[in-house]
């Protein structure tokens, strides 16, 4: 069997679906592994890399993809119509497609998927349940992104995060407000504590006070009844009714006007990101403060935001960078490709691929298969 690696085609993708640790792996496994040409040099991965790790590096696309039985991939592949290379016209009737396919946002390729045959698997699906820890790209890639949003609002600020005690005089430390106390929010909170910032932080669900008072910072939430019924059996925050939001948003606006630095990480699977900070919130906050919206590719967290963009608004900065994990491309695609192998694994046997369609994981992640878009929030 083949497993083939090709280079991210998508604009802004730095990250790779393999490396040489999984491609040893992989072969362990009794795989053949094909690598595109220049597929990992974006995360500082070179062909010789892969090739003394026993891959098979083959010239372009095509020959990547035309004989392979499972194509890894961190985006979803191009298909007919859009601009440059159709990928997925190039794999073959019964090939597993994995990687994180957004049928949310692109519900119309789930067709083009069932019509080319291919087992398409969205590991953004993948349920958060102990035994699948090992296998959660959400995870995985969104403890980076909150790491890297707090370098990028460092960076902008201008000014220092910790407090310094000098001769000249003393330096207040930064004060931050992160939220959304998710896996990306969590790691906000505990890289701005580790640069010496007074941090608070707010979540819809109860569960994140006891988490983010653990890191250090101050919990700031409006308790109501609907808020202990906030999260979803799958570990996700839902959506809140107006009237939580309005005053949610009252609490939020009154902590937002003593802070220096935001960070927004809030997001809904399949659903546009929530609004947390709106324009009045902005003009609020004292010129030279730093907003980080992590949602900006899903409409954003703050009104003002614009999808890959850093903008100015009465002194204040809002960093809209997009797919921030492949800022970090490096261990954004170590991390990634060992969750990859980690949902491959078990569904090796005697080296044959043997996949049990009644298995929750693969139940909640396959999106399509023999044919037939078969998950169920997608079914016609």
């Amino acid at each position: 069997m083949k497993i083939a690696i090709p280079k991210e085609s998508r604009a802004n993708e730095f990250r790779v679906a393999g490396t040489p640790d999984t491609v040893k792996k992989y072969l362990d496994m009794g795989f053949e592994v094909l690598v595109q040409a220049g597929a990992g040099l974006a995360s500082r991965i070179p062909d010789q890399a892969y090739q003394q790790a026993g891959a098979q590096i083959v010239p372009d696309i095509a020959a990547t993809l035309s004989d392979a039985d499972i194509v890894l991939k961190v985006q979803r592949p191009q298909v007919a119509g859009e601009q440059g290379v159709d990928e997925l016209g190039l794999m073959k009737s019964g090939a597993v497609l994995l990687g994180v396919l957004s049928p949310y946002a692109d519900a119309e390729s789930l067709q083009a998927y069932a019509a080319a045959g291919i087992t398409a698997c969205a590991l953004e699906f993948v349920p958060r349940i102990t035994r699948a820890q090992s296998m959660d790209v959400l995870s995985s890639q969104s403890n980076l992104a909150g790491y890297r949003a707090v370098l990028d609002a460092a960076y902008e600020y201008q000014r220092v995060m910790p407090m310094m005690m000098t001769a000249a005089g003393t330096v207040a430390p930064a004060r931050v407000m992160v939220l959304g106390a998710g896996v990306a929010g969590l790691q906000a909170i505990a890289t701005a504590r580790r640069l010496g910032a007074i941090v608070s932080a707010t979540d819809v669900r109860p569960a994140a006070k006891e988490q983010v008072e653990s890191l250090g910072a101050k919990f700031v939430m409006v308790d109501s009844e609907e808020v202990r019924q906030a999260e979803t059996a799958g570990g996700y925050a839902k959506e809140m009714s107006d009237d939580y939001k309005r005053k949610q948003a009252e609490l939020v606006a009154e902590t937002l006007r003593k802070q220096d630095i935001a960070i927004c990480t809030a997001l809904i699977p399949g659903k546009r990101a929530p609004t947390l900070i709106n324009d009045e919130m902005v003009h609020s906050m004292r010129p030279g403060s730093i907003i980080v919206d992590l949602a900006a590719e899903q409409g954003g967290n703050c009104t003002l935001s614009k999808p890959g963009e850093v903008v100015e608004v009465e002194g204040v900065k809002i960093i809209g960078h997009v797919n921030v994990p492949s800022r970090l491309s490096a261990d954004a695609s170590a991390l990634y490709a060992k969750n990859l192998l980690n949902f491959i694994t078990p569904l090796m046997q005697d080296k044959q691929l043997k996949i049990d369609w009644e298995d929750e994981i693969i139940k909640a992640v396959t999106l399509t298969h023999d044919g037939q878009v078969v998950h169920p929030n997608f079914k016609a």
